[in-house]
């Protein structure tokens, strides 16, 4: 589990925190061969100039500043220009959670206290969850000033990485919106309160993926593997006819559970 630690600073505040990874992978991932003899496929890091086979201690950092021109920095120098200030994570300011696209958001980390920040990151967190905000900060992390949100949760804090408003892409596709009735929006109101269930992440699984460890033991074991009955794709029919529908078939769902 990744583990970082660092000191979440505002005003004269400082607590000193541990940031978790908050998300692990379960996929399945496959390595590449070679056609005729399933053989793995390698890579190997080697020498432009000399064709020489390269290690880990072998390679160290460039940057090209010219045509074959590089000056080498090394991971000591780009800690050394890092004051303290830039390896705490300033809060910038504060705010409201429902102002921010979910599209500014990377990557999300759980943050617990170290000894001795308890009683002010317990303290934070209330405040934060009382006013409905989050805290906007930034540090720099690797080689660049990383811009983050803190978020409270009944349970504790999480911070999510954030991209910069430079990063990000303006939504490139527009469309002709059409005229919505009076009678159609509220039946997709009515839709929506017929399957408005509190969110339960424990409910969800990834499906495929079952069903793509399936194929590879139907494999290993040298079954045929068999395509499932394909259902063929849903007649068209008239929106608001779906909409009913959809509310019947919703209603029915309710009920069973």
């Amino acid at each position: 589990m990744f583990s970082r630690k660092s000191v979440i600073s505002f005003g004269m505040v400082a607590i000193p925190i541990a940031m978790l990874t908050a998300t692990q992978d379960h996929d399945i991932h496959f390595n590449q061969l070679h056609k005729e003899d399933n053989s793995r496929i390698r890579y190997k890091k080697t020498c432009a100039h000399c064709g020489k086979e390269l290690t880990s201690k072998d390679i160290v950092k460039g940057y090209q500043y010219d045509k074959d021109q590089f000056v080498v920095i090394t991971d000591e120098e780009i800690e050394q220009i890092k004051t303290e200030k830039e390896k705490s994570i300033q809060i910038l300011h504060f705010a409201n959670l429902n102002q921010i696209s979910p599209v500014y958001y990377e990557k999300t980390y759980q943050i617990v206290p170290e000894a001795g920040g308890e009683k002010a990151f317990e303290l934070l967190r209330t405040a934060l969850m009382a006013e409905q905000k989050i805290a906007i900060g930034k540090t720099v992390m690797g080689t660049k000033d990383t811009l983050m949100a803190i978020i409270p949760r009944e349970e504790g804090m999480l911070l999510s990485t954030m991209y910069y408003a430079d990063e990000v892409k303006e939504l490139q596709k527009s469309y002709t919106r059409p005229e919505v009735s009076d009678q159609e929006l509220k039946m997709a109101k009515t839709l929506i309160d017929s399957m408005d269930t509190p969110f339960e992440p424990s409910k969800y699984k990834d499906e495929y993926q079952a069903k793509l460890r399936g194929l590879i033991e139907t494999k290993i074991s040298g079954k045929e593997v068999v395509a499932p009955q394909d259902e063929g794709p849903s007649k068209v029919i008239d929106l608001m006819e779906a909409l009913k529908v959809s509310v019947a078939n919703a209603k029915k769902e309710k009920e069973t559970a």
